[in-house]
């Protein structure tokens, strides 16, 4: 992955922000779009704004974090081509990729370690999709 697009909401911020450092100490180039702090803000602001950086193609893959995961991917959904996963450990991380060629991960800060998700965001970067039968599913989204 060469660009990724990374947003939270308030609940999710910190997380964001330590996913961040890794992705930077990896030296992948990160497009932060917000927020900038813990004020309260609205998870589907934040997920739209990924969404629509990867159909713009000005990222690879997006991350989106929350408290839950669940209604920024729920957000995401809404927009054609994107494939948004809650990814809660490493194998559904895994077959987000594998199977779902998932572009979009959603992470639970409230619900997630933070040791945890550094190897969940490992596995999704480097986790390549199957295609074959997979493709023909993947297509019917």
């Amino acid at each position: 992955m060469k660009k990724i697009s990374l947003s939270s909401d308030h609940a999710g911020f910190k997380l964001k922000e330590s996913i961040k450092k890794f992705l930077i100490k990896k030296k992948i180039k990160v497009i932060d779009l917000g927020p900038k702090n813990t004020d309260s803000v609205d998870y589907p602001d934040y997920a739209k704004k990924v969404a629509r950086s990867i159909i713009a193609k000005k990222s690879d893959v997006g991350i989106l974090v929350c408290g839950s995961g669940i209604g920024m991917a729920m957000t995401a959904n809404k927009f054609k081509k994107i494939r948004a996963a809650v990814c809660y450990n490493k194998a559904s991380t895994r077959l987000s990729r594998q199977h779902n060629n998932a572009n979009i991960m959603a992470l639970g800060a409230r619900l997630t370690k933070k040791s945890d998700v550094i190897k969940l965001v490992n596995v999704f970067l480097n986790t390549k999709f199957e295609g074959g039968r997979h493709l023909r599913r993947v297509n019917k989204v």
